[in-house]
Protein backbone atom coordinates (compact mmCIF):
# COMPACT_ATOMS: atom_id res chain seq x y z
CA UNK A 1 0.00 0.00 0.00
CA UNK A 2 1.29 3.55 -1.25
CA UNK A 3 -0.42 6.26 1.15
CA UNK A 4 0.87 9.94 0.04
CA UNK A 5 0.32 12.77 2.87
CA UNK A 6 -0.30 16.05 0.81
CA UNK A 7 -1.96 19.55 1.37
CA UNK A 8 -2.15 22.64 -0.50
CA UNK A 9 -0.24 24.74 1.69
CA UNK A 10 2.50 24.33 3.81
CA UNK A 11 2.39 23.78 8.06
CA UNK A 12 -0.82 22.10 8.03
CA UNK A 13 1.06 19.12 9.40
CA UNK A 14 1.79 16.57 6.56
CA UNK A 15 4.85 15.47 8.63
CA UNK A 16 2.98 15.05 11.61
CA UNK A 17 0.54 13.04 10.34
CA UNK A 18 3.12 10.96 7.84
CA UNK A 19 5.23 10.08 10.80
CA UNK A 20 2.57 9.39 13.00
CA UNK A 21 1.28 6.94 11.01
CA UNK A 22 4.17 5.54 10.37
CA UNK A 23 4.93 4.34 14.04
CA UNK A 24 1.81 3.80 14.36
CA UNK A 25 1.45 0.78 11.61
CA UNK A 26 2.53 -2.55 12.46
CA UNK A 27 3.45 -3.50 9.49
CA UNK A 28 7.10 -2.80 7.71
CA UNK A 29 7.10 0.76 6.52
CA UNK A 30 8.99 2.98 4.30
CA UNK A 31 8.54 6.47 4.67
CA UNK A 32 9.89 8.85 1.88
CA UNK A 33 10.17 12.49 2.10
CA UNK A 34 9.16 14.33 -0.66
CA UNK A 35 9.65 17.60 0.46
CA UNK A 36 13.27 17.94 -0.72
CA UNK A 37 12.57 21.82 0.19
CA UNK A 38 12.70 21.37 3.50
CA UNK A 39 12.64 17.92 4.52
CA UNK A 40 11.72 17.13 8.26
CA UNK A 41 10.98 13.82 8.71
CA UNK A 42 14.55 12.69 9.59
CA UNK A 43 14.06 15.32 12.58
CA UNK A 44 11.25 13.58 14.38
CA UNK A 45 12.64 9.98 13.38
CA UNK A 46 16.30 10.35 13.76
CA UNK A 47 17.45 7.54 11.52
CA UNK A 48 20.59 6.09 11.72
CA UNK A 49 22.20 7.17 8.22
CA UNK A 50 23.35 4.35 6.05
CA UNK A 51 23.54 6.00 2.79
CA UNK A 52 24.21 8.98 0.76
CA UNK A 53 24.35 9.15 -2.81
CA UNK A 54 24.15 12.98 -5.37
CA UNK A 55 21.48 13.83 -7.53
CA UNK A 56 23.01 15.24 -10.44
CA UNK A 57 21.00 16.06 -13.93
CA UNK A 58 23.00 16.13 -17.05
CA UNK A 59 23.56 19.71 -18.39
CA UNK A 60 24.43 20.61 -22.02
CA UNK A 61 28.23 21.83 -22.76
CA UNK A 62 28.35 23.50 -26.70
CA UNK A 63 31.73 23.19 -27.98
CA UNK A 64 32.38 26.57 -29.96
CA UNK A 65 34.74 24.56 -32.25
CA UNK A 66 32.00 22.71 -34.17
CA UNK A 67 28.90 24.86 -33.49
CA UNK A 68 27.88 26.21 -37.18
CA UNK A 69 25.27 28.40 -34.96
CA UNK A 70 22.39 27.24 -36.54
CA UNK A 71 20.18 27.61 -33.63
CA UNK A 72 18.59 24.61 -33.57
CA UNK A 73 19.39 23.78 -29.73
CA UNK A 74 17.65 26.71 -29.32
CA UNK A 75 14.60 26.41 -31.40
CA UNK A 76 14.20 22.86 -29.85
CA UNK A 77 14.65 24.17 -25.98
CA UNK A 78 11.15 24.57 -24.40
CA UNK A 79 12.67 25.87 -21.09
CA UNK A 80 14.48 28.84 -22.87
CA UNK A 81 17.84 26.95 -21.56
CA UNK A 82 20.01 27.89 -24.13
CA UNK A 83 20.44 30.91 -26.16
CA UNK A 84 22.23 30.77 -29.84
CA UNK A 85 23.54 33.91 -30.90
CA UNK A 86 25.18 34.39 -34.43
CA UNK A 87 28.69 34.11 -32.39
CA UNK A 88 28.12 32.15 -29.68
CA UNK A 89 25.53 29.80 -27.71
CA UNK A 90 25.48 30.63 -23.87
CA UNK A 91 23.66 27.97 -21.57
CA UNK A 92 21.67 28.80 -18.24
CA UNK A 93 22.18 25.46 -16.50
CA UNK A 94 19.54 26.59 -13.95
CA UNK A 95 17.09 26.75 -16.51
CA UNK A 96 17.93 22.77 -18.04
CA UNK A 97 15.32 19.93 -17.18
CA UNK A 98 18.20 17.70 -18.23
CA UNK A 99 15.98 16.07 -21.31
CA UNK A 100 19.02 15.87 -24.04
CA UNK A 101 16.68 16.92 -26.69
CA UNK A 102 20.18 19.79 -28.03
CA UNK A 103 22.14 17.00 -27.91
CA UNK A 104 20.17 15.14 -30.40
CA UNK A 105 18.53 18.04 -32.69
CA UNK A 106 22.33 19.84 -33.35
CA UNK A 107 23.31 18.82 -36.59
CA UNK A 108 26.90 19.64 -35.60
CA UNK A 109 27.15 16.99 -33.26
CA UNK A 110 28.64 20.16 -31.20
CA UNK A 111 26.50 19.43 -27.86
CA UNK A 112 28.04 17.35 -25.12
CA UNK A 113 26.52 16.90 -21.67
CA UNK A 114 27.93 16.89 -18.02
CA UNK A 115 26.78 16.33 -14.56
CA UNK A 116 25.52 19.26 -12.39
CA UNK A 117 25.03 18.09 -8.52
CA UNK A 118 21.52 19.44 -7.32
CA UNK A 119 21.09 17.58 -4.33
CA UNK A 120 21.73 14.06 -2.63
CA UNK A 121 19.41 11.18 -1.28
CA UNK A 122 19.91 10.22 1.87
CA UNK A 123 18.84 6.46 3.64
CA UNK A 124 18.82 5.35 7.10
CA UNK A 125 16.65 3.63 9.62
CA UNK A 126 14.99 4.87 12.82
CA UNK A 127 13.73 0.97 14.90
CA UNK A 128 12.57 -0.85 11.77
CA UNK A 129 11.21 1.71 9.65
CA UNK A 130 13.14 2.78 6.71
CA UNK A 131 13.70 6.91 6.21
CA UNK A 132 14.38 7.86 2.90
CA UNK A 133 14.94 11.94 2.01
CA UNK A 134 15.67 14.05 -0.37
CA UNK A 135 17.87 17.48 -0.31
CA UNK A 136 17.92 19.89 -2.64
CA UNK A 137 20.79 22.02 -2.91
CA UNK A 138 20.13 25.58 -1.62
CA UNK A 139 19.71 27.80 -4.70
CA UNK A 140 18.50 25.30 -7.43
CA UNK A 141 15.18 25.91 -8.65
CA UNK A 142 14.35 22.69 -9.69
CA UNK A 143 12.95 19.94 -6.90
CA UNK A 144 11.80 16.91 -9.51
CA UNK A 145 15.10 15.21 -10.52
CA UNK A 146 16.00 15.00 -6.49
CA UNK A 147 12.02 13.75 -5.45
CA UNK A 148 12.36 10.82 -8.61
CA UNK A 149 15.81 9.97 -6.88
CA UNK A 150 13.68 9.60 -3.71
CA UNK A 151 11.30 7.65 -5.16
CA UNK A 152 13.40 5.50 -7.21
CA UNK A 153 13.56 3.41 -3.45
CA UNK A 154 10.42 3.37 -3.26
CA UNK A 155 9.89 -0.89 -1.55
CA UNK A 156 6.72 -2.06 -2.75
CA UNK A 157 7.53 -4.98 -0.67
CA UNK A 158 6.51 -2.78 2.51
CA UNK A 159 3.77 0.12 3.50
CA UNK A 160 5.11 2.82 1.85
CA UNK A 161 3.94 6.26 2.86
CA UNK A 162 5.25 9.61 1.18
CA UNK A 163 5.78 12.81 2.55
CA UNK A 164 4.88 15.19 0.00
CA UNK A 165 5.96 19.05 -0.76
CA UNK A 166 3.16 21.56 -0.60
CA UNK A 167 1.02 23.07 -2.91
CA UNK A 168 -0.21 21.85 -6.25
CA UNK A 169 2.72 21.95 -9.02
CA UNK A 170 5.24 19.55 -10.49
CA UNK A 171 6.60 18.58 -7.16
CA UNK A 172 3.24 17.26 -5.48
CA UNK A 173 2.22 15.64 -9.22
CA UNK A 174 5.81 13.87 -9.13
CA UNK A 175 5.73 12.93 -5.40
CA UNK A 176 1.71 11.24 -5.00
CA UNK A 177 1.74 9.69 -8.48
CA UNK A 178 0.97 6.02 -8.29
CA UNK A 179 -0.16 6.10 -5.06
CA UNK A 180 -3.44 3.91 -4.10
CA UNK A 181 -4.59 6.78 -1.86
CA UNK A 182 -3.76 10.60 -0.53
CA UNK A 183 -4.01 11.65 2.94
CA UNK A 184 -5.19 15.46 2.78
CA UNK A 185 -4.24 17.52 5.81
CA UNK A 186 -6.02 20.74 5.89
CA UNK A 187 -6.82 23.36 8.92
CA UNK A 188 -10.34 24.60 8.40
CA UNK A 189 -9.41 27.82 7.84
CA UNK A 190 -10.55 30.19 4.95
CA UNK A 191 -6.54 29.71 3.54
CA UNK A 192 -6.22 26.20 4.28
CA UNK A 193 -9.73 25.96 2.07
CA UNK A 194 -8.57 27.85 -0.59
CA UNK A 195 -5.61 25.53 -0.85
CA UNK A 196 -7.84 22.13 -0.13
CA UNK A 197 -9.99 22.90 -3.08
CA UNK A 198 -7.22 23.56 -5.60
CA UNK A 199 -5.04 20.11 -4.56
CA UNK A 200 -8.89 18.29 -4.61
CA UNK A 201 -9.50 19.18 -8.24
CA UNK A 202 -5.64 18.10 -8.98
CA UNK A 203 -6.03 14.46 -7.30
CA UNK A 204 -9.36 14.09 -9.48
CA UNK A 205 -7.51 14.77 -12.64
CA UNK A 206 -5.25 12.13 -11.19
CA UNK A 207 -8.22 9.77 -10.22
CA UNK A 208 -5.81 8.99 -7.15
CA UNK A 209 -8.86 8.33 -4.29
CA UNK A 210 -8.33 10.58 -1.13
CA UNK A 211 -9.77 11.87 2.65
CA UNK A 212 -9.04 14.25 4.44
CA UNK A 213 -7.42 14.41 7.92
CA UNK A 214 -8.36 18.18 9.64
CA UNK A 215 -5.60 19.44 11.80
CA UNK A 216 -5.60 22.01 14.65
CA UNK A 217 -9.41 21.44 14.67
CA UNK A 218 -11.10 23.64 16.97
CA UNK A 219 -9.27 26.91 15.09
CA UNK A 220 -11.16 28.69 12.30
CA UNK A 221 -14.33 28.24 10.58
CA UNK A 222 -16.48 25.43 9.66
CA UNK A 223 -15.63 26.08 5.75
CA UNK A 224 -13.83 22.81 5.56
CA UNK A 225 -16.46 20.85 7.21
CA UNK A 226 -18.96 21.89 4.88
CA UNK A 227 -17.11 21.83 1.81
CA UNK A 228 -15.79 18.24 2.21
CA UNK A 229 -19.50 17.49 3.34
CA UNK A 230 -20.87 19.51 0.10
CA UNK A 231 -18.31 17.69 -1.91
CA UNK A 232 -18.50 13.70 -0.47
CA UNK A 233 -15.21 13.85 1.12
CA UNK A 234 -14.93 11.72 3.53
CA UNK A 235 -12.80 13.46 7.07
CA UNK A 236 -10.95 10.25 7.88
CA UNK A 237 -9.31 11.46 11.13
CA UNK A 238 -9.40 14.69 13.28
CA UNK A 239 -6.77 16.57 15.26
CA UNK A 240 -7.05 18.78 17.99
CA UNK A 241 -5.54 22.34 18.37
CA UNK A 242 -3.16 20.98 21.27
CA UNK A 243 -0.40 23.12 23.02
CA UNK A 244 1.01 19.25 24.15
CA UNK A 245 0.93 18.06 20.91
CA UNK A 246 2.77 21.33 19.92
CA UNK A 247 5.45 21.23 22.57
CA UNK A 248 6.08 17.88 21.45
CA UNK A 249 6.64 18.40 17.81
CA UNK A 250 8.87 21.69 18.96
CA UNK A 251 11.08 18.85 20.73
CA UNK A 252 11.05 16.79 17.87
CA UNK A 253 8.96 13.91 19.69
CA UNK A 254 5.77 12.38 17.82
CA UNK A 255 2.71 12.49 19.59
CA UNK A 256 2.05 9.22 19.33
CA UNK A 257 4.96 8.25 21.44
CA UNK A 258 3.17 10.07 24.52
CA UNK A 259 0.10 10.76 24.45
CA UNK A 260 -2.68 7.85 24.92
CA UNK A 261 -4.75 6.09 22.38
CA UNK A 262 -3.02 7.80 19.63
CA UNK A 263 -1.58 4.65 17.94
CA UNK A 264 -4.73 2.92 18.00
CA UNK A 265 -6.24 6.14 16.15
CA UNK A 266 -3.96 5.79 13.63
CA UNK A 267 -4.22 1.99 13.29
CA UNK A 268 -8.25 2.70 12.76
CA UNK A 269 -7.28 5.59 9.83
CA UNK A 270 -5.34 2.63 8.07
CA UNK A 271 -8.04 0.62 8.54
CA UNK A 272 -10.29 2.82 6.78
CA UNK A 273 -8.25 4.11 4.19
CA UNK A 274 -8.02 0.12 2.90
CA UNK A 275 -11.56 0.72 2.17
CA UNK A 276 -11.31 3.00 0.02
CA UNK A 277 -8.94 1.33 -2.09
Amino acid sequence: MILSVASGKGGTGKTTVAVNLALSMERKVQILDCDVEEPNVHVLLKPKVTERKPVYIRIPKVNEDLCSHCGECAKFCQFNAILALPTEVIVFPELCHGCGGCKVVCPSNAIVEEDKEVGEVVRGFSDGIEVVYGILKIGEPMPVPVIREVKRYLDKEKDVIIDAPPGTSCPLVHSVYGSDFVILVAESTPFGLHDLRITVDVLRQMKIPFGVVVNFKGVGDEGVYEYCKREDIPIILEIPFSREIAELYSRGIPFVETLEGWKARFRELTKRIEEYI
